[in-house]
């Protein structure tokens, strides 16, 4: 059974049909990706699924419920939350209080042990957690981000575009937090990524999008060697 079905979205910015009937699956424990150029509708189809940008048409269901007309924040204490691109920290508010706004939605008790383990996989973070967010280094910023989302308990983690902005140093850093947070935490991610190579490298399986449409998809090693997968995005 599939734990995110998306089927047949069509979301609108305005008048501009941004996604045109995009269909996506996503299992348990799987990490899947996204690639496609600029304006391909990569970005709107993970804020179509968090809600921010509603869909039109189509439907976003979540082991067999369907979220597709919920608010964003109930979307999130549903267990789907987002990595934005860009980061977007809260610059003004120290790294443990970014890490504290994660939580907004929980009311367990098991909220410090969350930070324990983000500071665990994160040691920067541990090391500056009474620094202000806004002063330290994107690479930095983006394991924040990183670290915010997981302090939501995410059924479903999207993250978009985490390498952007970083050296090739970082952004191998960040590729081996996100196979560790599917390997040894078991975590469930839908990865939005330019570098498209890395991407198909750490994902089971992948969708191209061109225009707010799938041109392709399948495992990741039949999209590393398709022609035109290759030609268009790997360098080929």
């Amino acid at each position: 059974m599939n734990l995110l079905d998306v089927n047949d979205i069509h979301t609108y910015y305005g008048k501009i049909h941004a996604l045109k009937g995009i269909s996506i699956k996503v299992q348990a424990g799987e990490i899947v990706t996204l690639i496609g150029g600029n304006g391909a509708g990569k970005t709107t189809t993970l804020n179509t699924i968090c809600g921010i940008t509603p869909a039109t048409e189509g439907q976003i269901i979540l082991e067999n419920q369907e979220i597709t007309h919920l608010k964003a924040h109930d979307i999130v204490k549903k267990g789907i939350v987002q990595s934005p691109e860009g980061r977007k920290v809260f610059t003004r508010l120290t790294v443990r209080e970014n890490l504290e706004m994660g939580a907004f939605s929980r009311k367990d008790s098991e909220i410090g042990k969350d930070m324990t383990n983000v500071f665990e996989r994160f040691p920067r973070l541990k090391e500056r957690q009474h620094q202000l967010a806004g002063t330290m280094s994107g690479g930095e910023q983006q394991m924040l981000a990183i670290g915010r989302a997981l302090m939501a308990r995410p059924r479903i983690l999207l993250l978009d575009e985490p390498s952007m902005g970083l050296a090739p140093l970082l952004v191998k850093q960040i590729f081996d937090v996100v196979e560790y947070l599917n390997h040894e935490s078991g975590t469930t991610i839908l990865l939005v990524e330019q570098n498209a190579r890395m991407a198909l490298d750490v994902a089971h399986r992948g969708y191209v999008l061109q225009s707010g449409r799938i041109t392709h998809e399948g495992s990741s090693k039949s999209l590393r060697n398709d022609p035109a997968v290759i030609e268009a995005y790997l360098g080929g």
